[in-house]
């Protein structure tokens, strides 16, 4: 039995996709699919830089100027977390400042950057939105058009949905980029070093249209003729657009961008046969 042959056989799945930090305990996405009987491995796609911190900490620290908060990336709250590492600022942050952020609406995208969001101390809406899209469309529900303008620290490559939305529904926004990202430098390396001791996976999961970007070409190399038989999955409509506009034919989405739906959706889609047709 060849590897390549190995590799499916024991339905091995790639996700490719940041690991979660050590302190917030084992990545939900292996945990989950190993209830499938699936082993799961990561390899990081990204590599982010922070940037214009000192901008962003005089922003957190007049909430008065703005009507509220918008997160869509775990990044972005991460950027605020460093903003409040100084003794002094965090002391300030406790005592007033997130109380006064906590009287406006502070709105989130996902599970796992509400739970950033909460651990600064504040409340998080709209978690379970699962995409800019939606989240757009309960912040114009909530918000007046006369309100002071909803503060927005994102990614250098962060997609126009919900500042195009909120925009033309006349709800004033005011964005900052926070972290600038690229590929991670041992992408590549990584990935063939995957393929030459695991062989081809079962499956492989995108997590962005980034990831998308950055790996699919080289998954097509590594995988050869063995590319028809994997199934490839998507944790929501965004990555699974930008999969479909490369020709990569998506055997599945998560219902949610949650570690639980992924992995009942790839579970489901592993236990059809391999189509055969080109990817």
């Amino acid at each position: 039995m060849n590897r390549l042959f190995k590799g499916l056989a024991d339905m091995h799945v790639l996700l490719l996709k940041e690991p979660r930090d050590v302190e917030s305990g084992p990545d939900p996405y292996i945990k989950d699919l190993a209830t499938h009987g699936h082993k799961a491995t990561l390899i990081p796609v990204l590599s982010f830089k922070f940037v214009s911190l000192n901008t962003l900490s005089d922003k957190l620290f007049q909430p008065e100027k703005h009507g509220g908060l918008v997160f869509t990336s775990p990044r972005a709250v991460e950027a605020v977390k460093m903003c409040l590492e100084a003794e002094e600022r965090r002391e300030e942050w406790n005592s007033s400042i997130k109380e006064k952020w906590n009287s406006s609406s502070i709105y989130v995208v996902g599970k796992a950057t509400a739970a950033l969001v909460r651990n600064l101390g504040l409340k998080a809406l709209g978690e379970d939105t699962g995409t800019a899209d939606v989240l757009s469309r309960l912040i114009i529900e909530r918000e007046d058009t006369n309100i002071l303008p909803l503060f927005f620290p994102c990614g250098s490559i962060k997609r126009e949905v919900l500042p195009t939305a909120l925009k033309s529904n006349g709800v004033p926004l005011e964005t900052l980029t926070v972290y600038q990202t690229a590929e991670h430098p041992d992408l590549e390396k990584n990935l063939k070093n995957y393929f030459t001791e695991q062989g081809a996976p079962a499956s492989v999961a995108f997590f962005s249209p980034s990831g998308v970007k950055f790996c699919l070409e080289v998954v097509r190399r590594l995988s050869g003729d063995r590319l028809t038989q994997i199934k490839f999955a998507a944790i929501g409509p965004t990555t699974q657009d930008a999969m479909a506009a490369e020709g990569l034919r998506v055997s599945c989405t998560a219902e949610k961008p949650t570690a639980e739906h992924l992995a009942a959706a790839i579970a489901k889609a592993l236990q059809q046969p391999p189509t055969g047709r080109s990817a």
